[in-house]
């Protein structure tokens, strides 16, 4: 969602009510996007926020917790930022209580009355996810008519496993249909991952070549350089596996695998997302060993700073097996892409921070230029950069200038930031856009889910034992994820900084 040419209406009336409105998440994403979304018109006076916490505080206080995050002094744009924060601050409320308690809900019951719509934005741990949706259908503030909407956007993780996804799925759906569950992940928030269904079916030269007459394989990274810092409590339960591969990358496989749908309402293409995640190959537990690596950084250095090895890192076991690093080969069991390789990567603590889809077209199939310089041609490519500088390349081969043909690489770029101005933006704008809307395309839906945990159970039970290889802080991961890739005659695309 860009900050100009915008022609969409404000979303209607709504109150807001965030679970967990005290934490990290509030703070640093939720009420600048809310911002955002105030001074860009995408919402109005209608709209109302209604924190819910355990912190003894009334209304005031919440609006002066959330002030520097939501309105930080200087930076462009900071005087329109400024402004739609003064005009959604009074519209800011809080209500303190115990998320499990009946008095809660009975207050939010009060509050939002018989006809006021409702969003109620889980940002909690997920343990109370199945809790939270209980108490707010047991106090009927589920309940939909012709004159309200009640809608629930859960964060992720949505479970840690198949068996935990498929019961938390079933206990929310018990109590609220499938239309009203919003489960996001907010790397579907970001401008180039939506423009990955643009790219494909809006030009007939990329959708032409959308398969595996063309196509080698394709790349999926997702490379972080900070470490656990002081979040090991959490980390350390969860991993590497379970904290990115089933939700942010097989999101990203799910837009590169999928169908063109009959057209572009959300269920259609959610239709289309499942069925490219079913069709991604559950392995035996021998396929799991030989298509799967994880590591653990060791010490190391980032960026010219120390850092040290995971297992000392506070709230870590200072014998524990989790992974910071996954590296898996996956196959898409569909006509499309049958013998295509799907490549899946990410780790912490990793030399630069670099989220990308790298989609390589196979070789000439005739090698003209033996007897010229630069006779070992690379393959195409085409880059699509998710974070942090947010854009795209095709990597094509050209004549170098001079009397002889000899070749040279050449990179065709294109960088949001260079036609649009979305540097302000933290991506939950859209999210939240859709979830006071009711667009549901840029959210998961149960089946998706509980694919894409199918599809690495296998990983997580072998891996429930044995050790994950050390590489060190400040690397690309451990040298068995090379291997993964050389034993097929391939190379990761290098991780690079944002320019």
């Amino acid at each position: 969602m860009a900050e100009r040419d915008m022609h969409v209406p404000p979303a209607p009336p709504v109150t807001l009510v965030i679970f967990g409105a005290t934490g990290d998440l509030t703070r640093r994403l939720l009420m600048p996007a809310l911002i955002n979304m105030t001074r860009l018109g995408l919402a109005d006076d209608g709209l109302r926020i209604l924190g819910v916490g355990l912190d003894a505080m009334d209304a005031e206080g919440l609006r002066h917790a959330l002030e520097s995050f939501a309105a930080p002094a200087g930076g462009e744009g900071a005087t329109e930022r400024g402004e739609a924060w003064a005009a959604l601050r009074p519209r800011i409320d809080y209500l303190q209580g115990d998320f499990t308690a009946d008095a809660v809900y009975e207050s939010l019951v009060e509050r939002l009355g018989p006809d006021r719509n409702a969003a109620f934005y889980l940002a909690v741990p997920p343990r109370f996810f199945g809790d939270i949706v209980d108490k707010l259908a047991e106090h009927g503030l589920m309940a939909e008519s012709d004159r309200r909407f009640r809608r629930v956007a859960i964060e992720k993780p949505f479970g840690h496993d198949l068996e935990s996804a498929r019961a938390l799925n079933a206990r929310i759906l018990k109590q609220v249909a499938e239309r009203q569950v919003y489960r996001i992940d907010h790397f579907l928030g970001k401008e180039t991952v939506q423009n990955i269904l643009t790219l494909r079916f809006a030009n007939t030269m990329i959708e032409r070549l959308w398969n595996s007459d063309a196509i080698d394989h394709v790349q999926i990274t997702a490379a972080e350089t900070v470490d656990v810092g002081t979040r090991g409590g959490f980390y350390d339960p969860t991993g590497a596996l379970r904290d990115m591969v089933p939700n942010h990358l097989f999101q990203l496989l799910a837009m590169v695998a999928m169908e063109p749908p009959n057209s572009f309402d959300a269920e259609a293409i959610r239709d289309e997302k499942g069925k490219a995640l079913r069709a991604v190959r559950v392995y035996d537990a021998e396929e799991a060993r030989t298509n799967g690596v994880r590591g653990q950084y060791a010490g190391g250095a980032v960026a010219g700073h120390p850092v040290t090895a995971y297992r000392s890192a506070d709230g870590v076991a200072p014998d524990s097996r989790t992974e910071t690093f996954v590296a898996l080969k996956l196959m898409v069991d569909t006509w499309r892409w049958a013998g295509v390789p799907f490549y899946l990567r990410t780790g912490k603590a990793m030399a630069v921070r670099d989220t990308e889809v790298v989609v390589v077209f196979k070789p000439v199939p005739l090698l003209q230029f033996a007897a010229a310089r630069g006779a070992s041609l690379p393959s195409n490519q085409l880059v699509i950069q998710i974070q942090p500088d947010e854009g795209m390349s095709m990597e094509m081969v050209i004549k170098r200038p001079g009397l002889e043909v000899a070749t040279a690489p050449v990179s065709l770029d294109f960088h949001y930031a260079d036609r649009f101005r979305i540097a302000a933006l933290t991506g939950y704008e859209t999210l939240l856009y859709d979830l006071f809307t009711g667009d549901q395309t840029l959210f998961q839906r149960a089946d998706a889910i509980e694919a894409g945990w199918a599809a690495v159970q296998p990983f997580l039970d072998l891996w429930a034992q044995g050790e994950p290889e050390p590489y060190a802080a400040g690397g690309t991961g451990p040298e068995s994820a090379d291997a993964l890739m050389r034993r097929d005659g391939r190379e990761w695309h290098e991780l690079a900084p944002g320019r």
